[in-house]
C-alpha cells in the first residue's frame, strides 16, 4: 500500500466537529476533482476520485451537510487510465450545492480559483481546504531522494489559491506547470510534516518520519563506507609508491646510507601496508610517526640529491600514479 493511500485511509476517518471546516473540505474536493456541466438543461456535478473511501466520505458529507443525494459508480482500468476510479454524481440539487459552497455565483459563473469564502476563511478552516485538496488530487511520495507532496490543480488560479492557503499555516508550497497542467508542490521535509499534521494524518506522519530517518541513516552509512573505501585505496596507493621510492633510494645510495635512515627505510619495506604511526610502534625503541616520516623524508632527499648529481633517475621517476 502506498503512502498516498495510507494518508487517504486515515483522512476519511477524521471527524471534524466544525461544520465550516467540513464545508471547506467539500468545496475543495468539488473544485479540484469535480466538473460541472449541464444535463437536460440542469446543472450536474461529476467528481472523479482515485480512492473509494474518499468517494464514500464525500457522498456522506454532501448528504449530511446539505441534504442532497448523489450517485456513484466505479470506472475500471482501461487503455487511457491505469487505476480504478470512483465517480460521484450530484444531479438533483447540484446547482444549489454549488451555490452553497461558493463554486458559482448568482449568474451561474464558476470560480477560477477557490471560492472567496475559503481564501478568506478563518485559519481553523484551512485544514478542511488542505484535506479536501489532498483527498481530491494529492500524492505523497516515499521519503527518498525526491520527497514531495504534489496536488494536481484544475487551473493555475486554483493552484495559487492553494499555495496561499498553505502559506496561512506557514507551510512552504510552490506551483509548477507540468505539460500544461498545474500542480502544487511541497518539498521541504518540515513543510511536509506540517501539512500531514494539519490535515489530520498523524499516524502516516509518524510512519513517514520513521522511513525518512531510516533512509537518512542508510545514506549516511553508505557515504561513510564509500569515504572509507576511497581513503583505504588512497592509503594503499601511497604505501606502494612510498615503498617503491625507498627501494630506489637504496639502489642509488648503496652502502653510503646512514644507519638511522636505513633503519627507517627497512621499516617501511618490512611493513608495506602499515601507517606511519604503526611503523613507529614496530620500531625498537618505539618512535613517533613524525620521527619515522622525518627519517624517510631525509633518506629520499639524500637519494634524490645524489641522483641529480649523477644525472640518473631519482626516487620519483618511474613511479606510477596509483591514486585514481
Amino acid at each position: 500500500m502506498s503512502l498516498t493511500t495510507r494518508v487517504k485511509d486515515e483522512l476519511v476517518a477524521v471527524d471534524d466537529p466544525s461544520s465550516h471546516t467540513r464545508v471547506a473540505e467539500i468545496a475543495t474536493i468539488l473544485r479540484f476533482a469535480g466538473v460541472m456541466h449541464l444535463v437536460a438543461g440542469k446543472l450536474a456535478i461529476d467528481v472523479e476520485l482515485d480512492h473509494l473511501g474518499s468517494a464514500q466520505r464525500l457522498r456522506k458529507s454532501i448528504h449530511t451537510g446539505f441534504g442532497f443525494q448523489s450517485g456513484a459508480k466505479t470506472s475500471p482500468v482501461n487503455a487511457n487510465k491505469k487505476i480504478e476510479t470512483y465517480l460521484v454524481r450530484v444531479a438533483d440539487g447540484a446547482e444549489q450545492l454549488a451555490r452553497n459552497v461558493g463554486l458559482i455565483d448568482a449568474r451561474r459563473r464558476s470560480v477560477r480559483g477557490l471560492p472567496n469564502k475559503l481564501t478568506t476563511a478563518p485559519v481553523g478552516d484551512i485544514a478542511g481546504v488542505l484535506r479536501g485538496a489532498f483527498l481530491a488530487r494529492g500524492i505523497l511520495s516515499d521519503p527518498g531522494r525526491s520527497q514531495t507532496i504534489e496536488i494536481i490543480a484544475p487551473t493555475n488560479e486554483a493552484a495559487m489559491a492553494l499555495v496561499g492557503a498553505c502559506g496561512r499555516l506557514d507551510i512552504s508550497a510552490k506551483t509548477r506547470d507540468v505539460r500544461g497542467g498545474f500542480r502544487v508542490v511541497i518539498r521541504d521535509a518540515d513543510a511536509i510534516s506540517s501539512f500531514l499534521g494539519a490535515i489530520g494524518a498523524p499516524n502516516t506522519l509518524a510512519e513517514w518520519i520513521e522511513a525518512r530517518a531510516t533512509r537518512e541513516v542508510r545514506a549516511n552509512a553508505n557515504r561513510l563506507v564509500n569515504f572509507d573505501d576511497a581513503n583505504l585505496r588512497r592509503s594503499a596507493a601511497a604505501a606502494v609508491a612510498a615503498c617503491a621510492r625507498v627501494e630506489r633510494a637504496f639502489e642509488i645510495l648503496g652502502e653510503s646510507i646512514p644507519d638511522h635512515l636505513a633503519y627507517a627505510g627497512n621499516l617501511r619495506l618490512d611493513h608495506r601496508e602499515a601507517s606511519l604511526d604503526e611503523l613507529g610502534h614496530y620500531a625498537n625503541p618505539i618512535m613517533t610517526k613524525d620521527a619515522v616520516a622525518g627519517r624517510i623524508r631525509r633518506l629520499l632527499a639524500m637519494a634524490d640529491k645524489k641522483a641529480s648529481d649523477l644525472g640518473i633517475p631519482n626516487t620519483s621517476d618511474g613511479i606510477p600514479d596509483l591514486t585514481d
